[in-house]
């Protein structure tokens, strides 16, 4: 794992947003609320009203208007952030953190969201792929595009495909692929030029032909870290993300092509990791926890789960909508803190207010979420 990284620069006043321009005052939270501190009884919330109390706490104690990203937490974190509020808003039909979307887009849009990492990007252009899904502001979706059009070229014949993790090229690794297909076969449905809407197609199914004869899915049926500078699984962990992106990207490129037996292979990995990657009770872990997760680990969970609600779209599972429920009413009645804050170990106890930050608040609320979307009615 490599330390996430964090980069901004201050920005003047007054902002052009896709859909407008805005007065920005010089301090304090944008589009939030601030959270209550005396939890209500569990029984008498519904998991998008938990969601609700979690993405206050994150706006209201971690998000910087100065530079639009979330103090505490780095670069590729602050895109899954992002992410999570616009699913939030999307769910709850709440246009409450508008301003904070546009704001993050109009401070951090001169850069096109590119890095020296195809990891970072690819996280980047899903959160504003979401952004499009929710505003249908074609300002998102063209930069959803552009960051695509530099993640393409990742990709060479160095072990026969994919792409590499970093433009350095010292490693060509899982969770880069997998962003890279869920990325094109997005795009795909999305996109209006038929030219495109091909490119993008072809892509998405070359990454998988690669992808799924590479070895990263081991005997277990879960994905391995990366590969080994000769072309093997390098057996290092099974990360709780790398079980998950794969799942939304497999779920799409369905969609998109017809081919429904692509929602078996989703659905092998996601019941694999439900069954190796959880305590007893059913509770997610990653390896790391509790103190070893730095800065990247401590986003992992809430991915899987975000994606895990995807497949169940797709293709419906008890299991999913069991599993996510359980997971979140754990967090909730668990791994709270004060404030509305939560933990990073989701069957608990909240460790303390010192160790909470954005990415760990971005997580919790992700599976908050996941469960709202399967159990609309709890």
């Amino acid at each position: 794992m490599r330390l996430a990284r964090f980069a901004s620069k201050l920005r003047g006043a007054f902002l052009i947003f896709p859909f407008g321009l805005l007065w920005l005052p010089n301090c304090g939270s944008m589009g939030s609320t601030t959270a209550s501190t005396s939890p209500p009884p569990a029984s008498n919330l519904s998991f998008s009203q938990m969601a609700a109390e979690g993405v206050a706490t994150l706006q209201s104690n971690w998000y910087n208007q100065q530079t639009g990203l979330w103090n505490t937490t780095g670069w590729w974190n602050a895109a899954n952030a992002l992410t999570v509020v616009i699913e939030y808003s999307r769910l709850a039909g709440s246009n409450q953190y508008l301003s904070a979307v546009g704001n993050t887009y109009a401070l951090n849009s001169s850069g096109e969201f590119l890095d020296q990492y195809y990891d970072d990007e690819g996280w980047w252009a899903l959160a504003w792929i979401a952004a499009y899904d929710w505003t249908g502001s074609t300002t998102y979706l063209n930069m959803a595009g552009q960051i695509f059009a530099d993640m393409t070229n990742g990709w060479d014949a160095t072990y026969g495909g994919g792409i590499w993790w970093n433009k350095t090229h010292t490693y060509k690794n899982a969770i880069a692929n997998e962003l890279f297909l869920s990325v094109a076969a997005n795009l795909a449905s999305r996109v209006t030029s038929s030219r495109q809407q091909s490119s993008d197609l072809t892509w998405a199914q070359q990454e998988w032909t690669w992808f799924a004869q590479s070895g990263m899915i081991n005997s277990q049926n879960l994905i391995n870290d990366g590969l080994t500078s000769s072309c093997q699984n390098n057996g290092e962990t099974t990360w709780t993300y790398d079980q998950g992106v794969i799942l939304g990207g497999l779920s799409a490129l369905a969609a998109d092509s017809g081919n429904t037996s692509l929602l078996t292979n989703a659905q092998t990995i996601a019941l694999s990791a439900i069954t190796n990657l959880t305590d007893s009770n059913g509770i997610l872990h990653d390896p790391c926890e509790p103190s070893n997760c730095g800065a990247d680990g401590i986003q992992f969970k809430g991915i899987f789960v975000r994606n895990l609600a995807t497949l169940y779209a797709a293709a419906p599972q008890q299991k999913y909508s069991t599993f996510l429920a359980t997971n979140a009413q754990s967090i909730w009645n668990n791994d709270q803190g004060p404030g509305y804050q939560f933990g990073l170990v989701w069957s608990g106890p909240f460790q303390n207010a010192t160790t909470a930050n954005a990415a760990i608040q971005t997580s919790a609320v992700d599976c908050l979420l996941a469960a709202a979307e399967v159990t609309p009615s709890k």
